[in-house]
């Protein structure tokens, strides 16, 4: 892993961006992708398109990511000061105490932390119960409604985890808030730099949606904008190579490959596409490893509705602890999906592709 790869990591990590809130890591994925497209666009949500032109009326294939990170906005000041919140995106309350957070508000971020009642005052039965999400709060430093509203808060802002990229002990292993989904924008970037400067049998939509944790709505927007012929979701999905995670059906690793899924609770993987992702990784012996994710879905699902049917598939990084503040992920899972999703761009062609959409 160079020192640029690095930086690009670190500055989509880090920068805030929860749903309908992705302005600042929209910015930071155009300035990366844009030297690699021939044009960039927008869908009316602000999902980011970056286009690359192969062959003249090849084929229209989407690769998408998702912008926004699972996070909080502000319901409520209250009188003593602190701040009330809702969830954007599916969050598990027992990861949420004492964790730190910025509040996104138009003076700038302010910081913050969840609160927690320290165990001295809790009885045994208390410290056995979850804390639910509504009586949670944020402590900003503030005494009262009127000095919280002094620092610009107000309610509608958003909230956004806090968790700087860290490389771990062994530097294949990087730990940061929002791997998912700023590992997929980071892949689909590098597919198109790679593809600068060769030729590839179709055009390429390298899209950055909006509002994917909230019921993939930028995925579904692109996908009425563009009509694409083809779609792939470049996401992160769950490794199962922890304590607690229990028994699944089909286990998963870090390190093992880029996870192709057959089955998720929004979308049944086109058997076609599938068969075909997996011989062209064979044939470049690329390892992955096939997973169903039956409690979650991603911006394929939406693609794959779009107009008369879109052959999609869901490829993904496999990660620790998604939709909490601190996420792992494995940089050869990150290589090794690249050199998947390239080697796919340059045999889809025209060809191929209508193979694919033939049911006869």
């Amino acid at each position: 892993m160079d020192a640029a790869t690095l930086q690009m990591f670190r500055d989509l990590t880090e920068a805030p961006g929860v749903p309908g809130r992705e302005n600042v890591v929209r910015d930071v994925m155009r300035s990366y992708i844009a030297p690699f497209a021939d044009e960039i666009d927008h869908d009316g949500l602000g999902s980011l398109i970056a286009t690359k032109k192969g062959t003249p009326d090849g084929p229209r294939i989407v690769l998408v990511a998702h912008l926004d990170e699972v996070g909080f906005m502000v319901t409520q000041i209250t009188e003593d000061g602190y701040l009330k919140f809702r969830t954007l995106g599916g969050w598990w309350a027992q990861v949420m105490l004492a964790q730190r957070v910025q509040v996104q508000t138009r003076n700038g971020m302010i910081e913050g932390v969840i609160g927690s009642v320290p165990p001295h005052l809790l009885t045994l039965e208390q410290r056995r119960k979850m804390v639910e999400i509504d009586d949670m709060f944020i402590d900003v430093g503030a005494s009262s409604r009127a000095e919280a509203e002094e620092y610009g808060i107000r309610p509608g802002d958003a909230i956004v985890p806090v968790m700087p990229l860290t490389v771990m002990k062994n530097p294949k292993l990087l730990m940061a808030k929002a791997w998912d989904n700023r590992i997929g924008c980071a892949v689909v970037i590098e597919v198109l730099k790679r593809l600068q400067g060769t030729e590839h049998p179709n055009t390429i939509h390298g899209v950055a949606t909006v509002m994917e944790e909230v019921g993939r709505r930028g995925g579904r927007t692109v996908g009425q904008y563009l009509q694409p012929d083809l779609a792939f979701s470049i996401d992160v999905g769950i490794a199962a190579d922890t304590p607690g995670v229990g028994k699944v059906q089909m286990p998963t690793k870090m390190g093992a490959g880029p996870e192709i899924c057959l089955y998720d609770a929004a979308m049944i993987a086109h058997t076609g596409l599938r068969d075909f992702v997996m011989a062209v990784a064979e044939e470049e012996k690329i390892p992955y490893q096939l997973t169903t994710v039956p409690g979650g879905a991603t911006d394929a699902a939406s693609l794959h509705l779009i107009g008369s049917g879109v052959p999609s598939l869901a490829l993904s990084i496999p990660a620790r602890y998604i939709h909490s503040h601190a996420s792992i992920i494995h940089y050869d899972d990150y290589e090794n999906l690249i050199k998947l999703v390239t080697a796919l761009m340059r045999r889809l062609d025209q060809k191929q592709v209508e193979a694919l959409r033939t049911y006869e």
